[in-house]
């Protein structure tokens, strides 16, 4: 620029100069934040903030192409508590940037000395940009904050576990606390078990009534229960909770992996039942699931017949209508729970048509819109030992599990399986069948 110039020497007494660079100032202050500083005012200032949205640029269209290239390396740093945390700060340096740049630019363009009409009109444009570009950057502060502080509450520290058998299997376990139980008692059982390389997802649902639970030499549980589980009376499989729980010497170390003495025996019960590995485990509180069902927005479910909602022996508090419908967190959690004239097994199977619709609805637009609730409700309802460090592959993963039908095995009596003496070399051969690898996975 040389002294000539009108921007940074404008003729000061002419209103349609000064009103015309004003323009120029706030435009090129939207385009390039720091370039009005380079024209009309402090170069270092300038230089400072260009070279800062260069680096902006360069950083979104880094995480763009690797998004599209290579989306484990992005999903691995947005699910980690220090990317997020640097995501974070440099988020708040950006909006503290765009604020004092932008001050500054009305400053430059010495708005006394323009057009009464364009002086206002000017003003509004930065403003109004300032506020949507501020206001968005602030969303992503509030979203990174809040996926940060539910991850380091929900998920453990620690190293991933390797696929067994080209599969992932955990072990997701509905607890029910409620005030007529002594402590924690696991309402709904089942596993999750997903095929590393294509993503394809198997549920097998375990009732909670199932006796004479088998248990492999390794487990703590094989000395006092080497034939199976038995109590010497009515022995279910969801009593092992609170045994494990009345006995933390059985598992010493479980606390400081993430995990309690009562879940790492409801594991070991599970992986004997199925004869498979589980690696992970997911606790999730059955009456703050409906919060985590609110904050996603309701679920959809198709409901084959009209539902009484109740307890056997107690009074109807209302129905559940027949056909399609979108169920807020209190009906769901009824249409999984109500067992009024209906057996275990029924109940089984629709808690499984809540956790699948569960997962439909965590479709990133959803969960975007409405994602400091969902993180606040899940931080909440969910307890889990998946480590931080394999979050990132699990997202990954999921993205491929979304795209495909989730498959079910419900070990019920109408599937053969008698639950007070159960034959477990048949389930072991049902679980095989079941998780028998895809065409595509070999």
């Amino acid at each position: 620029m040389t002294v000539s110039s009108p921007v940074r020497f404008p003729d000061a007494s002419s209103r349609s100069t000064m009103t015309r660079r004003a323009w120029w100032l706030v435009g090129f202050n939207i385009l390039l934040p720091g370039s009005a500083q380079l024209l009309a005012g402090d170069r270092r200032l300038g230089r400072f903030g260009v070279v800062a949205t260069f680096i902006l640029w360069a950083l979104a269209i880094l995480s763009l192409v690797l998004f599209f290239a290579w989306r484990p390396a992005v999903y691995a740093v947005v699910t980690n508590v220090i990317g997020l945390t640097a995501i974070q700060v440099a988020l708040v340096f950006y909006i503290v940037l765009w604020i004092v740049l932008t001050v500054d630019t009305l400053r430059l363009a010495r708005l006394v000395r323009v057009g009464p009409t364009a002086r206002w009109l000017v003003a509004a444009l930065a403003v109004a940009v300032l506020i949507g570009v501020g206001g968005t950057a602030n969303y992503g502060v509030v979203v990174t904050g809040a996926t940060r502080d539910a991850i380091a509450t929900i998920f453990a520290s620690g190293q991933a576990a390797e696929a067994v058998d080209g599969r992932y299997n955990v072990l997701l376990l509905g607890g029910d606390a409620g005030p007529d139980r002594l402590g924690l008692r696991p309402d709904s059982i089942s596993v999750v078990s997903v095929e590393a390389s294509t993503g394809k997802a198997t549920m097998v649902g375990i009732p909670r009534n199932l006796e004479r639970t088998p248990f492999s030499e390794g487990s703590p549980l094989y000395g006092p229960f080497p034939d199976g589980y038995d109590c010497g009376d009515e022995c279910l499989i969801s009593y092992l909770y609170t045994y494990g729980e009345e006995h933390p010497d059985l598992y010493p170390d479980a606390e400081a992996e993430g995990s309690n003495p009562g879940i790492e025996a409801m594991r070991d019960a599970v992986e004997g039942t199925l004869g498979i590995t589980l690696q992970y485990y997911v606790l999730i509180d059955m009456q703050g699931f409906s919060d985590l069902i609110d904050a996603l927005g309701g679920i959809e479910i198709t409901v084959a017949e009209e539902l009484p909602i109740g307890i056997n022996g107690g009074p109807v508090v209302g129905t559940i209508e027949a056909g399609t419908q979108t169920m807020d967190g209190t009906t769901a959690l009824w249409y999984a729970r109500t067992r009024y004239n209906m057996t275990d097994y029924e109940r089984m199977v629709r808690q499984r048509d809540v956790q699948v619709a569960v997962i439909a609805q965590f479709e990133p637009a959803n969960v975007l819109t409405k994602f400091q609730a969902v993180a606040e409700a899940g931080a909440q309802v969910v307890r889990s030992d998946v480590p931080q460090a394999a979050l990132g592959y699990f997202v990954d993963l999921a993205s491929k599990t979304k795209d495909l039908p989730i498959a079910t095995v419900e070990l019920i009596p109408a599937n053969g399986v008698v639950v007070e003496r159960p034959d477990f070399d048949r389930i072991h051969q049902m679980v095989d069948t079941a998780l028998a690898p895809t065409p595509e996975s070999e």
